[in-house]
């Protein structure tokens, strides 16, 4: 699944989100293209008519747009007859018959990533109370975004393979492999989380690995952070585990490896192509 993909499909959330939070009917929303200074509505939620799917937002016009110049919420109670923004987009709105509307930036690292709207279709403010409900769904997207951004750059920097002679080299492997592993549950995408996972099991593979040890997923994910030097307790922070099930699934780990001690178990791990 692609980048932009990845992304719509958490924009798609978010927009149930927002409208269960908020109660409006009407929610739609897009991500920034890459490279234009410009969001593309791509996701609509409660619509009666596609008028909006598609339109192209160009930052400083409209709501959307102001949205993302000044990074920060927006909200008018008349769209049509608002003076607070330029009107390059009404006869979209209009034919969706939208009047109060509200926007939301979607902010990773202090660039605006893409936009959330909520809207009514009569004229009246939007409280305090329904501004604060799209912005938590908001922040949802961009706590995504940042797990994937993550992801991708540490699939980037462990496609090199190193020679496992280079001692070094090969544990910026291991390390990699551990963060892989810590990253995976906290993603939303099933594809995404799955690409993840085929990666870590492409660094671990050991074409001269002993075959028939298997380990539970959370046992492979705590013992490939311990297999990095982590302590139960950074491996319980890492994975977002209680310390005690920490200890409980490497207890499990070093049973099914017939191993006494951490350090066996990461040592069978290894052998067994369990483990970089």
């Amino acid at each position: 699944m692609s980048v932009d993909t990845a992304g719509s499909v958490e924009i798609r959330r978010a927009l149930a989100r927002l409208r269960r939070g908020t109660g409006l009917p009407v929610a739609f929303g897009g991500l920034v293209e890459p490279g234009r200074p410009q969001v593309r509505i791509s996701e609509l939620s409660g619509t009666a008519t596609t008028s909006l799917l598609a339109l192209a937002v160009t930052s400083g016009n409209g709501l959307g747009g102001r949205t993302v110049a000044l990074a920060r919420p927006c909200a008018v109670a008349d769209y049509s007859v608002s003076t607070r923004i330029s009107h390059e987009y009404d006869a979209a709105v209009a034919a969706e018959g939208l009047r109060s509307v509200l926007a939301v930036p979607v902010v990773v690292r202090r660039r605006v990533r893409g936009v959330l709207y909520g809207a009514l279709r009569d004229p009246r403010p939007l409280g305090n109370r329904t501004l604060t409900a799209a912005v938590d769904a908001a922040r949802d997207v961009e706590q995504a975004l940042v797990v994937g951004d993550e992801a991708r750059d540490v699939l980037s920097a462990a496609q090199a393979e190193p020679d496992r002679a280079d001692t070094s080299a090969w544990e910026q492997v291991r390390e990699a492999h551990a963060a892989l592993r810590a990253l995976a549950p906290r993603i939303t995408d099933p594809a995404l989380r799955t690409e993840l996972l085929d990666a870590c099991a492409l660094l671990a593979t050991d074409p001269a690995a002993a075959d028939g040890v298997a380990l539970a997923p959370r046992e492979l994910d705590v013992l490939a952070c311990v297999a990095a030097g982590a302590t139960n307790a950074v491996a319980a922070e890492r994975l977002g585990l209680a310390p005690e099930t920490v200890k409980a699934y490497l207890r499990s780990a070093m049973r099914r490896l017939g191993a006494r001690t951490r350090g066996e178990a990461v040592v069978a791990a290894r052998r067994a192509g369990l483990l970089p």
